[in-house]
């Protein structure tokens, strides 16, 4: 086969996130073609070369890589293409990639995305929930309180949350997930692409109940869907807030301080708080 010359840079190149099928003609060719593959672990990576008859030199970059090392990636861009991949899936989602991307670009280098397989894009696919808003999270911290934490920051969010965890974590999760947020709609979805490939629907409570004593193997993608919009509040519960904030406040004020309170609309507890004001 004929090596197709690339430019010097840096190529971020998704790979499989499991079927070997799912890497993209472009990506082997340039996997093929580069002078040298950055990889999380070189042995994961090896089976993908010789899948598609790839020898190519590799080195690790990892979270353990220093600067000193990213200032050496640099400098070597100056003259050589070199790829950046993970283990499985696009570089750089819950990975330290984007200090490599960075730097090179601080250093005036080239860099090309080559787009392909995502976890987290591919389980929002699986799951049936919505997908007009969604937020990663990557993996919630482990220890309880941090854990608690993070899911009361994104509690209000009126958006589907996107999360990886591990077989082991998994019931803890979803149990802190279902008392956190509710009775939600949402997916876990794991082995994508592979034979055993599985999404299971459900409410976060009952999701939680059937991992409680399960550790599921493979990789774990968690779909959260986004809280039901609550109904706007009736004539009777503004006029109720309008009566004990115009005690305290100018109509003006009142009316700020119940629609932040009920969430509706400024205009709507204005022209409410003009006419009890009266």
């Amino acid at each position: 086969m004929m090596e197709k010359l690339l430019e010097p840079g840096l190529y971020i190149v998704a790979t499989p996130i499991g079927n070997l099928g799912d890497l993209s003609p472009r990506a082997a060719e340039t996997l093929r073609n580069v002078s040298r593959i950055l990889a999380e672990d070189t042995r994961v990576t090896a089976k993908l070369l010789q899948h598609i008859g790839a020898k190519v030199p590799m080195a690790r970059y990892d979270d353990h890589s220093s600067d000193a090392d990213r200032e050496r990636i640099v400098a070597q861009l100056g003259d050589q293409a070199i790829a950046l991949v993970s283990d499985a899936g696009t570089p750089l989602i819950s990975d330290p990639g984007y200090k490599l991307v960075r730097a090179a670009r601080e250093g005036g280098r080239a860099v090309h995305t080559l787009p392909g397989p995502s976890a987290a894009i591919a389980a929002l696919t699986l799951a049936g929930l919505p997908t007009d808003r969604f937020l990663f999270l990557g993996f919630l911290p482990a220890k309880a309180k941090a854990r608690a934490d993070a899911i009361a920051e994104v509690a209000d969010i009126r958006a589907t949350l996107l999360l990886y965890e591990s077989g082991p974590r998994l019931g803890g999760t979803l149990a802190a997930l279902a008392g956190q947020l509710g009775d939600r709609d949402a997916a876990v979805a794991r082995e994508i692409s592979k034979f055993h490939e599985e999404c299971v629907t459900g409410s976060l409570a009952e999701l939680a109940a059937r991992y409680a004593d399960v550790e599921p193997k493979g990789e774990i993608v968690v779909i959260v869907g986004p809280a039901a919009e609550a109904p706007e509040a009736s004539d009777e519960e503004l006029d109720a807030a309008l009566d004990e904030a115009l005690t305290r406040l100018s109509p003006s004020r009142a009316a700020a301080e119940v629609a932040s309170k009920l969430n509706i609309p400024r205009k709507r507890a204005y022209a409410r708080a003009l006419g009890w004001a009266k």
